[in-house]
């Protein structure tokens, strides 16, 4: 048993690596190491249960094997309660700092229909039954089971792709992503966006900075020139600069900064907040665009309403797909409803 369970973890760790070298910018990456976390439990489990009477005698051996197995098993079954406590508490805490605002409620919503959803609705439906609003509870469940799981797995590969163990990559090309400024101020998301840039432009010396932002309302102009201006105040050679400022879109950023490069097979870094890093990569991908994805702190309390809002724009880019895969399972519940009604 022990040496089909790890088998079965060698093989997982390999396909795991396989999409994080070949293309980690799909959902692929965080489910490919959700499956290896289930792996690595059962191996764990097998460990366990062969070898109790050694590992009594091997204390740290144990301790280390002990955690390791809580901490899978936690990433495996403790998602939906944990999940329900952090955003009930950073969407007060979003709140508190940033006001009452319907933008910054996403995440009190999200812990309390979700709450409800779990707590409340079985006790008022009577699942026992063969019931229409049996079945409406059934396949309000899967989809949101579904939701759920695609959450966390969009959750996950965001925060897989923003693992890098270097910054210099000899890139040509660091596109910085613009967001609204103030006037012609630079805000401290963009800020922070721009400082990220500017680390790593200093870690790839052959490196040219792409400043990408046009001017949107309340804007007294591009985003990028903005950019550019705090920049230079940071010392960065403006041989090394170039600006964009026509985008009005993360797709637009992209697509109009794509004009700007010349060099064939270009080796590129795109910069923006952490939370819309993978989504920007998303997109990038969609555009045939070969880069990888840095991101820029920001407050904590906020990335997890900007991560909702960052996955409601990953369903509008796939929901064909993903209505797919939902209208299929409703169907299947449905005739196995009738059936089991009919019997």
């Amino acid at each position: 048993m022990l040496q089909i369970s790890s088998c079965i973890f060698i093989l997982s760790l390999c396909i795991f690596l396989g999409v994080m070298i070949r293309e980690p910018r799909s959902l692929w990456s965080g489910v490919s190491f959700f499956w290896m976390m289930i792996c690595l439990a059962l191996l764990l489990f097998v460990v366990f249960t062969q070898y109790g009477q050694w590992l009594t005698s091997q204390q740290i051996v144990t301790y280390f094997l002990v955690f390791l197995l809580f901490l899978t098993v936690a990433c495996i079954l403790a998602f939906p309660g944990a999940l329900i406590l952090m955003f009930f508490i950073e969407g007060i805490k979003v709140i508190r700092h940033e006001g009452l605002k319907p933008s910054n409620l996403l995440s009190l919503l999200f812990s309390i229909l979700l709450s409800a959803y779990l707590v409340i609705w079985p006790r008022v439906a009577n699942l026992a039954d063969r019931t229409l609003s049996a079945l409406l509870y059934v396949i309000i469940s899967l989809f949101a089971l579904y939701l759920l799981c695609l959450m966390a797995m969009y959750s996950l590969s965001a925060v897989l792709n923003l693992i890098h163990l270097r910054k210099r990559r000899r890139a040509d090309y660091i596109i910085v992503l613009g967001c609204k400024i103030m006037g012609s101020r630079v805000t401290p998301l963009l800020a922070a966006r721009i400082e990220r840039g500017i680390e790593l432009l200093r870690c790839n010396p052959r490196a040219v900075l792409i400043l990408s932002g046009g001017q949107g309302p309340g804007e007294d102009m591009p985003e990028s020139e903005a950019m550019a201006a705090y920049a230079l105040e940071k010392g960065v050679d403006p041989e090394r600069i170039l600006t964009e400022s026509r985008s009005v879109s993360t797709q637009e950023n992209l697509l109009f900064s794509m004009e700007l490069i010349t060099k064939e097979k270009p080796r590129i870094l795109l910069v923006t907040t952490a939370y819309h890093v993978f989504r920007a990569l998303i997109l990038a991908k969609q555009q045939g665009i070969r880069c990888v994805g840095y991101g820029a702190k920001t407050k904590w309390y906020f990335t997890l309403n900007a991560i909702i809002r960052e996955f409601i724009g990953y369903l509008h880019l796939s929901w064909k797909k993903h209505f797919l895969v939902i209208g299929c399972l409703t169907a299947v519940l449905a005739v196995l409803y009738v059936i089991t009604w009919l019997i």
